[in-house]
């Protein structure tokens, strides 16, 4: 079915691996189709916890190929205007969002299950982007990631600018844009653009470990919920933020989860939660 990515489910942890390693993963409109797809699969496969985004061989992702990027150049930017679906059409992301997360790739931020990058190396451009759009963002020792755009003439793509202020703060988001440098993971975890980092061949080994871990403990309404919450609520005003989640709480303290939840807990056993539905 995919010629430009890698996809598996290992027990509750599916991945997606970009695989043209000799372009260093640079992004095809075939590969951001497939990638869309298998990400629609791995919400839909009631076995998965989370999803594992990673990149084949040396690198993660370095952005779109240039040879595209210097077609859609030579035709005045309305190459851009012609979408393919390879018959691979899909619609990952949770309708409750709002419109708002399920436009371009903001739709990362819409699925129902927790998303890591697996930044193993090399990560610019809209592979920085896909990266930054992830719920958490796991970086190899000798991995690097630049926005690129200013060196390319472009602005800050596809929500870039929206997410990347939210996570390390205006400030950094302006330097990281202007000057399109390189950071290093040690930099790249003092300032919060990561959340952890571990030797390049451990990376997606780690991710797996962290899903599967939440697999074990974590209520998989619940990690949907709260990332529902969290995206929801940075666009919200406090007094609605906390009205939804007053609702919100009602509603989960119905559920069997709960219940089991706390029925584990005095029983001293793992839980044994439901799984969200396809659909």
């Amino acid at each position: 079915m995919y010629q430009e990515i890698l996809y598996s489910v290992t027990g509750p942890v599916a991945e997606i691996r970009f695989n043209r390693p000799d372009r260093l993963n640079a992004l095809t409109r075939r590969m951001l189709t497939e990638m869309k797809h298998a990400v629609a699969a791995a919400e839909q496969d009631e076995a998965v916890i989370g999803i594992v985004i990673t990149g084949e061989g040396r690198g993660f992702c370095a952005g779109m190929d240039m040879q595209a990027l210097s077609a859609l150049g030579a035709s005045g930017g309305t190459g851009n205007r012609v979408d393919e679906d390879y018959g691979l059409a899909a619609q990952p992301g949770d309708p409750a969002m709002g419109e708002e997360f399920l436009k371009g790739h903001s739709y990362l931020m819409a699925v129902r299950k927790p998303i890591i990058a697996a930044v193993n190396g090399p990560c610019a451009g809209l592979g920085f982007v896909l990266a930054m759009l992830c719920d958490l963002r796991f970086m190899g020792e000798e991995a690097v990631v630049t926005a690129s755009f200013s060196q390319r003439g472009l602005v800050a793509e596809y929500g870039v600018s929206w997410i990347l202020p939210r996570l390390i703060g205006v400030s950094k988001t302006l330097d990281l844009l202007w000057t399109s440098r390189k950071i290093k993971a040690a930099e790249a975890m003092e300032m919060g653009l990561v959340d952890k980092v571990f030797p390049a061949a451990d990376v997606a080994a780690q991710a797996h470990a962290y899903i599967n871990e939440l697999s074990a403990n974590a209520a998989p309404y619940s990690l949907m919920m709260m990332k529902r919450q969290v995206y929801r609520h940075l666009a919200m005003p406090l007094g609605e933020a906390v009205a939804e989640t007053t609702q919100w709480i009602a509603e989960s303290t119905a559920r069997d989860d709960f219940k089991e939840g706390v029925n584990a807990y005095m029983e001293r056993r793992p839980p044994q939660f439901s799984r969200i539905k396809a659909g």
